[in-house]
């Protein structure tokens, strides 16, 4: 009974550590650079995902830390407390509401709308309060709102269909 237990943990861990990769590549592979010295990518396609598929704990950490890693890899040094609070708290929230009622497709709405209001509300006031001011972060908002519901729009159906389609997920989600 023991060794189930450790499969199982090793198997969750690597499951962590694919998931922080995967979100760190979706957020070096295509960045479009926006006026304040930040930029937008496919990082929330990840994100979302990885969090309505693999649950919170998952969402939080591969998150944050996958876009804190991409920052800091890709020179955006400045930006990765930002992002690992931003993203993590954007992974968390989300799987913590969508999972609350798991058929249900409000809830599905509510945590996306959440998703939206993390990412472009979290970026206004953390860049704002800390890098670049509020003025310039006022002008970033269009931009992640877009950033997030792109990920929304992509990422929610994948982990829908790749939840449907292996069942066992259950098995290995934080």
């Amino acid at each position: 009974m023991e060794k189930k237990k450790n499969v199982s943990l090793a198997l969750r861990m690597s499951l962590l550590a694919i998931s922080t990769a995967i979100v760190a590549v979706f957020t070096i592979a295509i960045r479009v650079p926006t006026p304040v010295g930040g930029y937008v990518s496919l990082c929330d396609v990840a994100v979302t995902f990885i969090s309505y598929a693999f649950g919170p704990v998952t969402g939080f950490i591969a998150g944050g830390l996958g876009t804190a890693v991409a920052d800091l890899a890709g020179g955006f040094g400045q930006w990765a407390i930002v992002s690992f609070v931003v993203h993590g708290l954007e992974g968390l929230l989300i799987s913590l509401i969508a999972r609350k009622n798991p058929d249900s497709f409000i809830y599905k709405v509510i945590s996306a709308l959440a998703a939206v209001v993390i990412v472009a509300g979290g970026y206004f006031l953390l860049t704002g309060a800390f890098l670049v001011g509020f003025s310039a972060a006022l002008a970033e908002v269009p931009a992640n709102i877009v950033q997030a519901a792109v990920g929304v729009i992509i990422g929610l159906p994948l982990s829908l269909a790749v939840r449907k389609a292996y069942r066992k997920l259950d098995d290995i989600t934080f």
